[in-house]
């Protein structure tokens, strides 16, 4: 047999590496010496955790795309890091030659981490598999927390104290990690440059002309009220273009209103959005009190009822995001909003906000004629908003949950915020508090709105479904049954 040339030899010993750190990672059979320890061995596995981070980057995002050369200068930022933390854990030990040791064998077991990310993503493709993506995230930190015990039983054995100190000290390095610097993408998936070009923008001369008369259509294609018939009316706000989520809520909450409520043909959505530019109006405050004010002279305001619901980002002193760059808009406060209401003439009016420190908007609105619902009070952060959400918690828990059992929105209320509550307890989140106020008069004038409607319903409420749309798709919005 031929000897083995020089070059092969740090091959092997990388294959040999590989798949010691597998079985290690594994919780299969694997001893100390079934692994090549020296620094080269260590550079090689360095490099071959790059690639396997690469691969799999690209496995998950797709082609084409890029290197984030951000995410891999974080990832070089780990290696003096875990050097440090391991010729630490040697002078624990009182072996120097331990210090390489730890670093190749902790360094080993990386790949394994990168194919089975791309294995869990996979199963997430298969039909009736749906995983939590945060669930996922933390298992595989615990995954990675349980090796290290591992790594050092195998190099080590049991030493009492010292084995007790090195292990303090790896798990104090990848809890730093994991706060400081959480592992990203390598390779990220290209933008459609063309799609984006194609979007609509204010700044073209055909959007802004259309923007001029666009809400002027919208009002003057509502269905006139009926005389002796309690119709409700909704006007949606939509106001923070830079999340989709309160784009798809409001078109989930108008869709349902119109299908279920009897709103069809009453119904005005205030969007700001890039993908929506050309078929709704902005939401401004100037336009939103030009709807309240038509429908104050259009319907009977002694008979119909207008539902607003407002969706967006609030703040701790009370202002609602109307947010659509490159306009500069004004902001939204309770004084604003409960002016346009007096104004408008409209007697009866229902205002859900689904708003982070919404509550601070109750004071000012409330009348013996309104019902308020928050998905906050006034001290409090809402949850939902995050930029993959079809609904914020709050709305998804009172729209598409509770009121496609009940025509009562006191009722939806009490139910959506048992439904918060709990899952705020589940998830850690600090309590939002959703608030509601009803004036004696509206709660009497909504019982006649559900009585007739509940007259009017032949089918079974269809349960949970939302419409998930985003501004990197088209206008066209699909509803997808949960």
């Amino acid at each position: 047999m031929e000897p083995r040339s020089e070059t092969d030899m740090p091959w092997d010993g990388l294959k040999q590496n590989l798949l010691a750190g597998a079985r290690l990672a594994l919780f299969l059979p694997v001893r100390a010496l079934d692994f090549r320890i020296s620094i080269g061995q260590y550079v090689a596995l360095v490099f071959a955790g790059l690639a396997f981070w690469l691969a799999a980057g690209m496995l998950r995002a797709g082609f084409p795309g890029t290197v984030d050369f951000g995410a891999l200068t974080t990832g070089l930022a780990e290696i003096p890091l875990l050097l440090g933390t391991c010729l630490l854990a040697a002078r624990v030990f009182r072996e120097a030659q331990l210090a390489v040791a730890f670093a190749v064998l902790l360094v080993a077991t990386d790949p394994v981490f990168e194919v089975a990310g791309v294995a869990v993503q996979a199963a997430t493709h298969l039909e009736g598999i749906e995983l939590d993506a945060d669930a996922v995230y933390w298992a595989f930190v615990a995954w990675g927390f349980a090796v290290l015990p591992r790594t050092l039983y195998v190099l080590t054995g049991w030493r009492g104290r010292p084995s007790v100190l090195a292990f303090g000290l790896f798990a104090g390095l990848l809890a730093v990690l994991v706060a400081v610097f959480p592992r990203t993408e390598l390779w990220i998936a290209a933008r459609d440059d063309r799609a984006e070009a194609a979007r609509p923008r204010l700044t073209q001369e055909d959007v802004f002309h259309r923007q001029g008369i666009l809400l002027d259509e919208q009002l003057a294609a509502l269905s006139p009220e009926r005389p002796g018939v309690v119709d409700l009316y909704f006007v949606g706000v939509a106001g923070d273009s830079q999340q989709d989520t309160f784009y798809s809520e409001l078109v989930s909450v108008k869709e349902l209103l119109e299908e279920r409520f009897d709103a069809a043909g009453r119904s005005i959505a205030l969007i700001n959005n890039t993908a929506t530019l050309k078929n709704y109006p902005i939401a401004t405050a100037s336009n939103l009190r030009a709807t309240l004010a038509h429908l104050g002279k259009v319907i009977n305001t002694d008979e119909d009822i207008v539902l607003l619901h407002i969706a967006t980002h609030g703040g701790n002193d009370y202002k609602l995001v109307l947010d659509l760059p490159p306009l500069e808009l004004a902001q939204l406060t309770p004084s604003a909003l409960a002016r346009m209401l007096a104004d408008s003439g409209i007697k009866w009016k229902v205002v859900v906000i689904s708003a982070c420190f919404s509550g601070g908007f109750i004071e000012p609105l409330k009348d013996d004629n309104t019902l308020i619902i928050t998905a906050a009070d006034a001290f409090h952060s809402s949850f939902g908003c995050d930029y993959e959400s079809d609904y914020t918690w709050f709305s998804q828990a009172l729209y598409d949950e509770a009121l496609r059992d009940t025509f009562s929105f006191v009722e939806a209320f009490e139910a959506a915020r048992e439904t918060v509550d709990d899952r705020e307890r589940e998830e850690g989140y600090p309590p939002s508090n959703p608030q509601m106020f009803a004036g004696a008069a509206m709660r009497k004038k909504l019982a006649a709105l559900e009585k007739r409607l509940a007259a009017r319903a032949i089918e079974p409420p269809q349960k949970s479904r939302a419409s998930s749309v985003r501004a990197s798709e088209s206008t066209i919005v699909l509803a997808k049954g949960r």
